[in-house]
């Protein structure tokens, strides 16, 4: 029989059940709540009833009047980053263990967007907020902070001690990238900054503090930019090629996986070896760093890891704990043919 309400009705409540079941409310209560004091053939008879009116219970309605919601918010920068996404993932596989549900907005890479998040997702009712950005403003988290717990995954640009922080170890990142360059003998390696959020320049930083510590006193970097620019990969190969051979990168550290592709396709199209003629190393080790080809060598961030620890970390807040953590996750170099021939 079909289940659900012909269109235009209104939805079955337990009233409407009783009645087709021939029964109480309060019994229908507790059928239907599957509690003791209901015999083996009265909740048969109730849940056949239901089924036939179109009857759906409404948990969530049920737990905001309870005060809990086992609703967890998640705000991201951006879904279609496999960044993104991959921390999600992490956080509903860990909620989905404590019986929580997750519901999940983003913000198209737009701060006032990702604060209309917050808000919604705070409107909602969940019993807790994962923000996987640095790019809501702080008033915005603080704001959040005082009426649910919060917890960032990424560099925000400040946050009060009643906000978690979780992020990648980005200094060690770009340390790894290039340290790995000049173990493959590369000498004059370009770094490409991809914005100016806080990751981005940790990033940048560990290639100035690397390159000084390795003795190469050569630098290549783009301004910040210069990523926005629709036909970015052929600039920067352009620009490549009006630098003197003597004096031109053999080997670029690029702040994304996403742009370190663009790249790698554009040499490829000008008929550049990767990586004899040029070296590229991304960071993210997203899924299509691993599938294209050549593929792409890349620092690991254990994405999932933090999606999960964020998860867990907010389920300490939502019981009570109230002092300040920070986790500062390990990456690792991932290499690939796009820098060891």
């Amino acid at each position: 029989m079909e289940s659900s309400a012909p269109p235009g009705r209104s939805r079955p409540t337990i009233i409407d059940v009783a009645r087709a079941a021939g029964v109480s409310k309060s019994l229908v209560s507790l059928a239907l709540s599957n509690k003791s004091g209901v015999s083996q053939a009265s909740r048969a008879k109730i849940l056949k009833a239901a089924d036939q009116i179109g009857y759906t219970s409404n948990p969530w309605a049920r737990s905001l009047v309870r005060g809990r919601t086992r609703l967890i918010g998640v705000v991201a920068t951006d879904i279609a980053s496999a960044y993104n996404a991959d921390v999600v993932v992490g956080i509903e596989d860990e909620a989905a263990q404590e019986d929580y549900e997750v519901l999940v907005t983003h913000g198209r890479r737009d701060p006032d967007h990702l604060a209309r998040g917050v808000q919604r997702m705070l409107q909602l009712g969940v019993d807790g907020l994962i923000v996987v950005s640095s790019r809501v403003p702080q008033a915005v988290l603080d704001d959040a902070a005082r009426r649910r717990p919060v917890v960032v995954v990424g560099r925000p640009t400040g946050a009060s001690e009643f906000v978690d922080v979780i992020h990648n170890d980005d200094e060690l990142g770009g340390a790894l990238a290039i340290e790995h360059l000049h173990t493959q003998g590369h000498r004059r390696i370009g770094f490409i900054a991809t914005s100016t959020q806080a990751a981005v320049r940790a990033r940048g930083a560990a290639y100035e503090q690397t390159m000084q510590r390795l003795g190469l006193d050569y630098r290549w970097q783009l301004p910040t930019d210069f990523p926005k620019d629709p036909r970015f990969a052929q600039r920067v190969f352009d620009l490549v090629a009006e630098t003197p051979s003597k004096d031109a990168p053999t080997a670029l550290f690029v702040a994304t996986d996403g742009t370190a592709i663009r790249l790698l396709g554009e040499a490829l199209d000008r008929g550049l070896r990767v990586p004899q003629d040029m070296a590229l190393v991304g960071y993210n080790n997203s899924t299509v760093a691993s599938t294209m080809r050549p593929g792409l060598t890349s620092v690991d961030q254990p994405r999932n890891d933090m999606g999960s620890l964020a998860m867990r970390y907010l389920l300490q807040r939502i019981a009570g704990r109230t002092e300040y953590r920070v986790e500062i996750m390990t990456p690792q170099l991932v290499q690939r043919n796009s820098s060891t021939a």
